[in-house]
């Protein structure tokens, strides 16, 4: 990373300015936005892994509904 270092008779106002120019012609702030917001996709381990789980997250809840421990939910028709 670049390093930007202020001079002695430099203002704050002029160095700041400097500065901005220097990060919005460098391309960094750029290449950082694009993957802020980047999701990677997931394996198809992770995804057999993750319909694994869900499908036994249900049967368990499925079993206690069943056996009273959870109560009756009424769903929503749309």
């Amino acid at each position: 990373m670049a390093d930007y270092k202020r001079r002695p008779s430099e203002s704050f106002e002029s160095f700041l300015r400097k500065f901005r120019r220097a990060v919005k012609n460098g391309k960094r702030l750029e290449k950082a936005r694009e993957k802020q917001h980047l999701i990677p996709e997931k394996t198809k381990r992770q995804q057999k892994k993750q319909a694994l789980t869900g499908l036994r997250l249900k049967k368990e809840k499925d079993f206690l509904r069943k056996i009273g421990k959870i109560e009756e939910v009424a769903r929503r028709r749309f």
